[in-house]
């Protein structure tokens, strides 16, 4: 497929605003005529750069183009959504502005779609669910229930699921309710999808404060590494470290600009939408492109001051010195970040969070995509670690 057009010459269209043109033209006109009355809510969540915002004309090599999210009551979902997949399948246009709705799998061994034009039904990327089943699936917690997500559902979602639940478009949120996009808090029953998205928005203050704690900890476990490894003569490691301490300084502001950490394709996407972003990239750019120690270690610890700047700047805990300073006695600058671990986790009153190593949330600790992927073993990881008591209460 060209990069820059379909396959019938149509312009690269951002993935949501196809997504609107899908619903508005195609999928809208199918449920009035033949479900007048449901109630369901349309949308485009879930996996894929364009709810995140970054879809490129790249994109459309692979389960990109016109997909939509329809959410139904259970009793409806289990009633109407086979039938409803088999009838978008056959009254769905071939193409909509010129993107097939058609997805072809390129490979019967990997189940990955392609926009492929066809004369039969097509197989679209509507899918069809109950809103509680969907966010199990993606975030391991039913998020529509009436209790909301525990301290410990908070922990074990990861922020790019998060992000995806989150992010997105919401185009039609139950019935008589075409503006809930726009208004996503006041869309009524908290089991409607603006309401959980609203409820999902951003951690609840004490789930935040932790976590920036935990974040502020990892930077101290590390950094006095880069310099030790300089110190033998190991460069190669005092740099991967160095890239290290980058890539948490990076999630550590994206958790001070209050926005979800997407996984490592989008991170540093992410961190440039960030109000830090231009003045704190010199720094990091600096830090990963140094090919001696004194260098790496001054665009580091420009960035620590920086970055602990915002931090006070957050008035979440008593202020903490910002500057650098040596290393016990060894010749390292460093921040001594554990001491706003400290400050923050001293603000922390939620007794359940109190009684928690400064570990975090599940992708603070584990980043492989894979184990992420997978709730039942986030959930027990985290009870796990509630069950390692280190800090008083």
């Amino acid at each position: 497929m060209d990069n820059e057009r379909s396959p019938l010459g149509a312009d690269f269209i951002p993935g949501l605003d196809l997504s609107r043109i899908l619903y508005e033209e195609a999928v809208r006109p199918v449920l009035d005529s033949a479900y007048p009355g449901l109630r369901y809510a349309a949308a485009r969540v879930g996996t894929g750069s364009e709810v995140l915002g970054f879809d490129t004309a790249r994109s459309a090599d692979h389960e990109w183009g016109p997909r939509l999210n329809l959410f139904l009551a259970p009793e409806d979902a289990a009633e109407h959504g086979g039938e409803l997949r088999r009838l978008l399948a056959e009254r769905l246009p071939k193409h909509v502005h010129g993107w097939p709705t058609h997805f072809r799998l390129a490979d019967p061994e990997v189940p990955i779609g392609q926009m492929e034009l066809t004369e039969g039904a097509v197989d679209h990327r509507v899918s069809v669910d109950d809103l509680g089943s969907w966010l199990r699936t993606r975030l391991g917690v039913d998020a529509a229930s009436a209790e909301g997500p525990t301290v410990r559902d908070w922990l074990a979602m990861p922020q790019q699921r998060l992000a995806e639940v989150t992010g997105g478009a919401v185009f039609h949120d139950g019935p008589g309710a075409p503006d809930a996009a726009r208004a996503p808090s006041a869309t009524g029953a908290a089991g409607t999808l603006g309401a959980v998205r609203a409820r999902l928005a951003w951690y609840p203050d004490q789930v935040w404060r932790y976590l920036l704690a935990c974040q502020w900890q990892r930077i101290s476990q590390e950094e006095a590494l880069v310099g030790r490894c300089a110190e033998v003569g190991d460069d190669l490691g005092s740099a991967v470290v160095a890239a290290r301490l980058v890539r948490d300084l990076m999630r550590l502001c994206l958790l001070l600009e209050r926005t979800y950490a997407p996984y490592g394709k989008w991170l540093g996407s992410a961190f440039g939408r960030l109000a830090v972003a231009d003045a704190l990239k010199p720094s990091l750019a600096g830090a990963l492109a140094a090919t001696q120690y004194p260098v790496r270690e001054r665009h580091l610890c420009d960035a620590y001051e920086y970055v602990a700047g915002l931090q006070n700047a957050t008035g979440l805990a008593d202020p903490v010195d910002p500057a650098r300073r040596p290393y016990h006695s060894r010749p390292f600058q460093v921040l001594h970040a554990e001491r706003f671990a400290q400050a923050l986790a001293a603000t922390v009153t939620d007794p359940e969070l109190r009684g928690l190593p400064l570990t975090g949330g599940v992708d603070q600790w584990a980043d492989s995509t894979d184990f992420l992927g997978l709730g039942g073993p986030r959930r027990a990881a985290v009870d796990a670690l509630a069950r390692t008591v280190t800090r008083s209460p």
